[in-house]
């Protein structure tokens, strides 16, 4: 048995003089899973131990299947079935009920909506939420798209980015203007995202509805990437963004505990 090294990705390998091919694969969407930058086919190949033949055929057949992505560099990165597997526990029946009820009791000690959000593309995915019974808040449905540059867990998704992959998606982005704060020139975003960067915490100070301000923080999976944001808003006459962020530990608290649900399922 011996350790591999690739740059942000750290393995032990099983020597062995045959492998399944159903083997091969589960360590090949492992691999890629958690790899910390995008690695090429013959990276990976390397670190697996896996003939260059062998390995161009199985990740042909992935990417065929959209279990991995090609990006523009020729590097390998998780592809949307991948994500799926992944959401697939957030949505069991068993993880629901522990998601809930982490949620209400979020909403209830700080008497706001509170909810999961979740990227997709270059938007963001309202993709669970616990209300609370204020006669005023803001409704998004559940399955609702928000734009990524001025919502709180959209900001906090491109931060977490390489700067090279986050500056591209910024150049794709529209940045319209959709309220009196959003930021609409790619230098200003960028500026901004290194901030939520440094901290770890996205802002939304009506940036994408008017009257309505928002903090977010990294749900991480079993290698400490963000998976998804845990984010809560509020109107402003109710709450102000700096009343919202006293409540930035109760969340960050939360967001271990969501991450932890999918340590252990």
């Amino acid at each position: 048995m011996s350790a591999q090294f690739i740059t942000g990705y750290t393995m032990t390998v099983q020597r062995r003089e045959k492998g399944s091919s159903i083997t091969r694969v589960l360590e090949i969407i492992e691999a890629i899973s958690r790899a910390e930058r995008p690695m090429s086919p013959a990276e990976l190949g390397f670190l697996l131990d896996i003939p260059k033949p062998s390995i161009h055929r199985l990740l042909q057949q992935l990417e065929a299947d959209n279990y991995v992505q090609i990006n523009m560099r020729g590097l390998l990165v998780p592809g949307d079935r991948m994500h799926s597997i992944a959401l697939g526990v957030l949505h069991s029946s068993r993880f629901k009920a522990l998601r809930q009820a982490i949620l209400k009791n979020l909403a209830e000690t700080i008497g706001e909506t509170c909810g999961i959000a979740i990227p997709d593309g270059i938007d963001m995915i309202y993709y669970d939420r616990v209300q609370t019974n204020w006669p005023l808040r803001i409704h998004l449905p559940v399955g609702s798209h928000t734009p990524a540059w001025c919502t709180a867990s959209g900001k906090l998704y491109l931060s977490s980015l390489p700067k090279e992959r986050r500056q591209r998606i910024i150049g794709k982005l529209p940045l319209d203007k959709l309220a009196r704060n959003t930021l609409t020139e790619p230098e200003s975003l960028e500026s901004e995202l290194i901030k939520i960067q440094e901290n770890e915490l996205g802002t939304d100070n009506e940036e994408f509805v008017d009257g309505m301000v928002a903090c977010s923080v990294p749900i991480r999976d079993q290698d400490g990437k963000l998976f998804a944001c845990l984010f809560t808003h509020a109107p402003v006459i109710r709450k102000s963004l700096a009343e919202l962020l006293t409540y930035e530990s109760t969340l960050r608290q939360a967001a271990i505990e969501l991450g932890d649900l999918l340590k252990d399922h």
